[in-house]
Parts: structure tokens; sequence; C-alpha cells
């Protein structure tokens, strides 16, 4: 009895958190990632590293071994840290996919005006 207990309060407490969308940083950038030969990557089909402690969350918010999504193209959106390595990857759902424009260039991001309440960009 407890445990149904337990499992229900749980299922209560997580429902909420996986529909609300995930926040990401103004800095995070769009664009595809492809793991070659980790740290290697592809990335918008140029040589890119993964940094030391690179973070990587699945479309369920989880963190991701790289090796596990080597050679998938995926849509992701991406911050680099001062170094000029990936530092945090998310790989995005159909829905975070959908919110069009995102800039895919530092120089987008540096003249578009980002929304961090509504996660959109505006030109």
């Amino acid at each position: 009895m407890l445990r149904c207990a337990t499992v229900a309060l749980l299922a209560t407490v997580m429902l909420p958190a996986f529909a609300q969308q995930r926040p990401f940083p103004a800095t995070a950038l769009r664009g595809e990632l492809t793991v070659t030969q980790p740290p290697a990557v592809m990335l918008n089909n140029q040589p890119a590293r993964l940094a030391p402690g690179a973070r990587i969350r699945g479309e369920n918010n989880l963190l991701v071994l790289s090796g596990t999504i080597a050679n998938q193209p995926l849509v992701v959106n991406y911050t680099i840290d001062s170094y000029g390595l990936l530092l945090d990857v998310w790989v995005l759902t159909p829905t975070e996919r959908a919110k069009q424009p995102w800039p895919r260039t530092p120089s987008e991001a540096a003249t578009w005006r980002f929304d961090p309440n509504a996660q959109t960009w505006s030109r």
C-alpha cells in the first residue's frame, strides 16, 4: 500500500516537470550535431570538440553519454566555452525544434532579441 502511494505521489510531482519547456540560456545556438569519435564531433558539418565535462542532455533532459549517440545527426541547442569547445548540448524535442527563428551563429544572437520567459527569439 505504501509503495502504491509513493508511486502515485512521485507521478503527481514529476508529471508537471515533463510538461514544462526546458529553459535555454540566451547564449544557446542551434545546429546539427553528429558525434563521430568522442570527444570529436561534427557541428554544422564542421569539425568541433566536446569540452572536458561537457553535458549532453537528451530529449527527456537526462544526461546522455556521447558514445551512445555516435553517428546520429541530431538537431541541438548548444553553448560554447571560452576555448571554443562545446560545453552544454540539448537534443531537441519536435516542439523545441519548431521554435523558429533560433540563432545559428553568435553574430545572429548578438543582433536578435531573446525572451527568456517565452524561450523565443525575434529579429
